[in-house]
């Protein structure tokens, strides 16, 4: 099972300007009536057509994470219809919204996901597939039903890494998931997520790693000021062009580019 090394006392910097207290209370209750808001509404979201369903999607989902205090700057475009199969880097719970932003997907998760109160059954709802990575044996598995998810047309996002890291590091992309893709013959969109603070440095505050609770990571992302999540979608990679999935998977990481340059694009 994949981990990481990172962790809210050795990664997760505390030296950078805050807000004030006040302001980020008020975002924080403005993020929590985003989210009730848009549970609320899901009934009605599913009654829309397809393409309409999506544009909801995507401004709720960026909603979310502009009330929460965190200007985005995307860059690429996301392949627009079809399945696909988005691969990002994992830093943060914010890192779902924000690919949710550019193309609403399938998300691909962790099976304790499921037992998360309110989350776990929006979660489900979606149409999320998740893994129990306690269960090496149900992973074929897995790969079928996304293989299945992306010859449907699906979108699907995963996070390869298999586990969150504080965003001046990253893990090796895990190759199960890539297989789906192999197996399907649909491309994969690799993504870059990157979060930036005031003086364009990389910041750790939206990290969610180790022992970190979700309440201390929406607290650090409220507090902090001039906080910037930048998101660049890479042009996607047929499957046909790789032989197996490691190779695929390789040059997926590869083709993210690189977490140290700030990306040109505009910003939110």
């Amino acid at each position: 099972m994949p981990t990481a090394p990172c962790s809210p006392r050795g990664c997760v910097e505390s030296a950078r300007p805050w807000t004030g207290v006040p302001r980020a209370v008020l975002r924080l209750a403005a993020l929590l009536a985003v989210v009730v808001l848009g549970v609320a509404l899901l009934p009605l979201a599913a009654r829309l057509r397809a393409r309409s369903r999506q544009r909801w999607i995507r401004r709720w989902c960026l909603a979310v994470v502009h009330t929460a205090g965190v200007r985005t700057r995307i860059t690429g475009t996301a392949r627009p219809t079809g399945g696909v199969l988005i691969v990002s880097n994992h830093v943060s719970w914010l890192d779902i919204p924000l690919l949710a932003a550019v193309r609403p997907a399938r998300m691909v998760a962790k099976a304790e996901v499921r037992g998360w109160p309110v989350m776990g059954a929006l979660a489900a709802r979606g149409g999320t597939l998740f893994i129990d990575r306690d269960r090496l044996r149900a992973l074929p598995g897995t790969v079928r039903e996304v293989a299945e998810a992306l010859r449907g047309g699906s979108a699907v996002a995963a996070f390869p890494e298999g586990s969150t890291w504080c965003g001046r590091a990253g893990g090796r992309y895990r190759g199960a998931l890539f297989q789906a893709a192999l197996d399907a013959g649909v491309p994969v969109q690799p993504v870059r997520i990157r979060y930036r603070c005031e003086d364009g440095g990389t910041s750790t505050a939206p990290a969610f790693v180790g022992e970190d609770s979700l309440l201390a990571s929406l607290w650090r992302v409220v507090s902090a000021r001039g906080l910037v999540a930048e998101v660049s979608l890479r042009p996607p990679l047929a499957a046909g062009g790789h032989s197996d999935r490691r190779s695929l998977a390789k040059a997926a990481q590869g083709y993210g580019g690189d977490p140290g340059r700030p990306a040109a694009g505009h910003l939110w």
